[in-house]
């Protein structure tokens, strides 16, 4: 089993900052990419950031210079750093994560947490 969990979500105004952390946990024989999704009401879940298990890196256009995702691959876990937040980042982040469980190698599979959601507002 694998578990990908969240947290750090909440409300913030506008011009601030928030710090999202994932970690995935359990029979994990190899991690590859992680991501951040997000989904706000009424919209299609749409590609935020992602980095490979090389540090290789992209962003959506709308959150270039002003997010930042990083990974620490000694404890599966992804970070994505949200600074000059928008009203228009209000959403629920999701976290993915492809990931070779135990005895699977090497077919990898796509895992993704419940979601925290973000809201940004005066």
């Amino acid at each position: 089993q694998v578990q990908v969990v969240e947290s750090g979500g909440g409300l913030v105004q506008p011009g601030g900052s928030l710090r999202l952390s994932c970690a995935a946990s359990g029979s994990i024989f190899s991690l590859d990419a992680m991501g951040w999704y997000r989904q706000a009401p009424g919209k299609q879940r749409e590609l935020v950031a992602r980095i490979t298990s090389g540090g290789s890196t992209n962003y959506a256009d709308s959150v270039k210079a002003r997010f930042t995702i990083s990974r620490d691959s000694t404890k599966n876990t992804v970070y994505l750093q949200m600074n000059s937040l928008k009203p228009e980042d209000t959403a629920v982040y999701y976290c993915n994560a492809n990931i070779a469980v135990i005895g699977s190698w090497p077919r990898f599979s796509e895992y993704w947490g419940q979601g925290t959601q973000v809201t940004v507002s005066s």
